[in-house]
Protein backbone atom coordinates (compact mmCIF):
# COMPACT_ATOMS: atom_id res chain seq x y z
CA UNK A 1 0.00 0.00 0.00
CA UNK A 2 1.41 3.67 -0.81
CA UNK A 3 2.05 5.49 1.66
CA UNK A 4 0.78 9.69 1.22
CA UNK A 5 2.53 12.78 2.37
CA UNK A 6 0.64 15.02 4.37
CA UNK A 7 -0.94 17.93 2.50
CA UNK A 8 -0.25 21.56 3.75
CA UNK A 9 -3.27 21.83 5.86
CA UNK A 10 -2.09 18.83 7.60
CA UNK A 11 1.14 19.84 8.23
CA UNK A 12 -0.35 22.91 9.86
CA UNK A 13 -2.55 21.04 11.71
CA UNK A 14 0.18 18.82 13.31
CA UNK A 15 2.11 21.79 13.57
CA UNK A 16 -0.59 24.04 15.69
CA UNK A 17 -0.77 20.40 17.73
CA UNK A 18 3.16 20.37 18.64
CA UNK A 19 3.00 24.13 19.67
CA UNK A 20 -0.11 23.92 21.56
CA UNK A 21 1.14 20.71 23.68
CA UNK A 22 4.44 22.88 24.37
CA UNK A 23 2.81 26.08 24.84
CA UNK A 24 5.08 28.07 22.55
CA UNK A 25 2.24 29.69 20.98
CA UNK A 26 3.25 32.88 23.39
CA UNK A 27 6.83 33.26 21.38
CA UNK A 28 5.66 32.93 18.13
CA UNK A 29 4.92 36.35 17.31
CA UNK A 30 5.07 37.08 13.12
CA UNK A 31 8.54 39.20 14.21
CA UNK A 32 9.94 36.11 15.68
CA UNK A 33 8.66 33.10 13.47
CA UNK A 34 9.96 35.48 10.09
CA UNK A 35 13.44 35.86 12.32
CA UNK A 36 13.62 31.90 12.72
CA UNK A 37 12.96 31.12 9.38
CA UNK A 38 15.32 33.58 7.87
CA UNK A 39 17.93 31.42 10.16
CA UNK A 40 16.92 28.28 9.04
CA UNK A 41 17.14 29.41 5.44
CA UNK A 42 20.69 30.59 6.17
CA UNK A 43 21.18 26.63 7.88
CA UNK A 44 20.24 25.48 4.59
CA UNK A 45 23.18 27.03 2.47
CA UNK A 46 25.71 25.51 5.15
CA UNK A 47 26.05 22.47 3.32
CA UNK A 48 26.11 23.75 -0.46
CA UNK A 49 28.91 26.81 1.04
CA UNK A 50 32.03 25.46 -0.55
CA UNK A 51 31.10 23.52 -3.24
CA UNK A 52 32.87 23.90 -6.67
CA UNK A 53 29.90 24.02 -8.52
CA UNK A 54 27.28 24.68 -5.99
CA UNK A 55 25.54 21.41 -7.80
CA UNK A 56 23.05 19.22 -5.44
CA UNK A 57 24.81 15.84 -6.69
CA UNK A 58 28.44 17.41 -5.20
CA UNK A 59 26.54 16.45 -1.72
CA UNK A 60 27.61 13.13 0.09
CA UNK A 61 24.59 11.34 1.38
CA UNK A 62 25.33 12.69 4.99
CA UNK A 63 24.97 16.29 3.50
CA UNK A 64 21.69 15.46 1.52
CA UNK A 65 19.99 14.25 4.86
CA UNK A 66 20.86 17.47 6.50
CA UNK A 67 19.93 19.75 3.35
CA UNK A 68 16.43 17.73 3.54
CA UNK A 69 15.32 18.29 7.37
CA UNK A 70 16.70 22.25 6.92
CA UNK A 71 14.08 22.20 4.19
CA UNK A 72 12.16 20.57 6.60
CA UNK A 73 12.57 23.43 9.34
CA UNK A 74 12.35 26.08 6.75
CA UNK A 75 8.66 24.75 6.09
CA UNK A 76 7.93 24.56 9.38
CA UNK A 77 8.23 27.84 9.95
CA UNK A 78 7.35 29.18 6.99
CA UNK A 79 3.69 27.37 7.66
CA UNK A 80 3.87 28.32 11.61
CA UNK A 81 4.51 32.10 10.10
CA UNK A 82 0.93 31.88 7.24
CA UNK A 83 -0.89 30.25 10.24
CA UNK A 84 0.05 33.13 12.41
CA UNK A 85 -0.46 35.53 9.90
CA UNK A 86 -3.79 33.76 8.01
CA UNK A 87 -2.11 33.74 5.04
CA UNK A 88 -3.30 31.07 2.03
CA UNK A 89 0.38 29.97 1.26
CA UNK A 90 -1.01 28.06 -1.81
CA UNK A 91 -3.05 31.39 -2.77
CA UNK A 92 -0.16 33.30 -2.34
CA UNK A 93 2.12 31.72 -4.19
CA UNK A 94 -0.60 31.15 -7.16
CA UNK A 95 -1.04 34.93 -7.43
CA UNK A 96 2.59 35.44 -6.94
CA UNK A 97 3.59 33.09 -10.15
CA UNK A 98 0.82 35.42 -12.13
CA UNK A 99 2.82 38.80 -10.84
CA UNK A 100 5.72 36.95 -12.18
CA UNK A 101 4.37 35.76 -15.29
CA UNK A 102 3.65 38.93 -16.52
CA UNK A 103 7.11 40.48 -15.22
CA UNK A 104 9.27 37.88 -16.86
CA UNK A 105 7.20 36.98 -20.33
CA UNK A 106 8.56 33.48 -21.43
CA UNK A 107 9.35 35.06 -24.97
CA UNK A 108 11.42 37.11 -23.59
CA UNK A 109 13.20 35.62 -19.59
CA UNK A 110 14.16 32.25 -21.33
CA UNK A 111 17.14 31.34 -20.91
CA UNK A 112 17.94 34.96 -19.18
CA UNK A 113 18.95 35.33 -15.47
CA UNK A 114 18.29 39.54 -16.11
CA UNK A 115 15.94 41.04 -13.59
CA UNK A 116 12.92 41.74 -15.08
CA UNK A 117 13.53 45.73 -15.09
CA UNK A 118 16.33 44.84 -17.86
CA UNK A 119 13.51 43.88 -19.92
CA UNK A 120 12.71 46.39 -22.90
CA UNK A 121 9.48 48.62 -21.79
CA UNK A 122 10.23 47.66 -18.22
Amino acid sequence: MESRSPDLETLRTMLRTFVVEREWGQFHTPKNLATALSVEAAELLEPFQWLATGDGDELTDGARAAVRLEMADVLAYLLLLADRMNVDLCAALAEKIAINAGKYPADEARGSSKKYTAYEGK
